[in-house]
């Protein structure tokens, strides 16, 4: 099935639509409000929420089941990384060392 040039480039362009628009509203409506402290301080939590969202299938499941298992080298790898990063609370740092703790993980692994 072929589609033309305008149809692909409209539906490119009301995918942009779809897309920007949810994202620009809120900060386009909401950018000069003031919102009371217990709105600013929940806020605040949302960030590392949808971190752990992301990070928790992850760190604990391994092959479709919980996993705490020492072959888990996400899961123990984890534990320092979450160290430095409530010491140091450098993004980079953190960074660094996971990338370091788990190219140590494999190292150690494939001897």
């Amino acid at each position: 099935m072929q589609y033309s040039h305008e149809i692909i480039f409209l539906t490119i362009v009301g995918m942009m639509a779809v897309t920007y628009i949810p994202r620009l509203l809120p900060i386009a409506l909401l950018s000069n409000k003031q919102f009371p402290e217990v709105v600013t301080r929940w806020l605040s939590f949302v960030p590392a929420a949808i971190l752990s969202a992301l990070l928790a299938p992850s760190l604990f499941i391994q092959d479709g089941s919980l996993s705490f298992s020492f072959d888990n080298k996400y899961l123990w790898s984890s534990i320092p990384v979450f160290i430095v990063a409530m010491r140091t609370k450098s993004f980079f740092g953190t960074i660094l060392t996971g990338m370091i703790v788990i190219a140590g993980w494999r190292y150690v692994l494939s001897m």
